[in-house]
C-alpha cells in the first residue's frame, strides 16, 4: 500500500526539507520510505486552498474508478470538464496525481499512485515566541 503523508509544516522547516530532497536526489541516495511520500505545505491556508473539498472527491474518484480520460474524470464528479481539467492540473504539479498519455484517443489520463491520504496538521493555538508562550490579549 502507497500512503501519501501530508503536512503543515512552517515555511523555513520545508525549505530544509526541500534543500536536504535535493541534496539527496543529487547524490542519489533517496530510499523508498516503504510506499510513502509526503507533501509538505507551508501553511494550513495553503493546504485548503490546494486541497478543496470537490479536489478530495475528485481524486477518490480517479482512485476508485480509474477514468481513462479527463472527460471521464469529470462525469464521475458530475463537473464542467474545463474545471476539473484546472483541477487536474493543480494536483498533478502538487505530486497527488499523475497525467499519462495513452488513453483513447490519446487523452490524458488520470492516475492516483496512492491508496492512501493521511494528513497532519499542526494548528498552534498560542505563538510561540523564542520558546515563550505569548500573551494573547483582547
Amino acid at each position: 500500500m502507497t500512503t501519501l503523508h501530508i503536512t503543515v509544516g512552517d515555511r523555513e522547516q520545508l525549505r530544509e526539507d526541500a534543500l536536504q530532497f535535493v541534496h539527496a536526489a543529487e547524490t542519489d541516495t533517496l530510499d523508498d520510505q516503504d510506499g510513502a511520500a509526503t507533501l509538505q505545505f507551508g501553511t494550513y491556508d495553503d493546504l485548503v486552498d490546494s486541497l478543496t473539498p470537490l479536489r478530495l472527491e475528485l481524486i477518490q474518484a480517479i482512485a476508485e474508478h480509474a477514468p481513462e480520460s479527463m472527460r471521464e474524470a469529470a462525469r464521475l464528479v458530475d463537473r464542467d470538464v474545463s474545471d476539473v481539467h484546472s483541477d487536474l492540473k493543480h494536483l498533478e504539479t502538487l505530486g497527488i496525481l499523475e497525467l499519462k498519455e495513452g488513453g483513447p484517443g490519446g487523452a490524458m489520463q488520470p492516475i492516483v499512485p496512492f491508496d492512501r491520504i493521511e494528513m497532519h496538521i499542526d494548528y498552534p493555538l498560542i505563538n510561540d515566541i523564542d520558546g515563550d508562550e505569548a500573551s494573547v490579549s483582547a
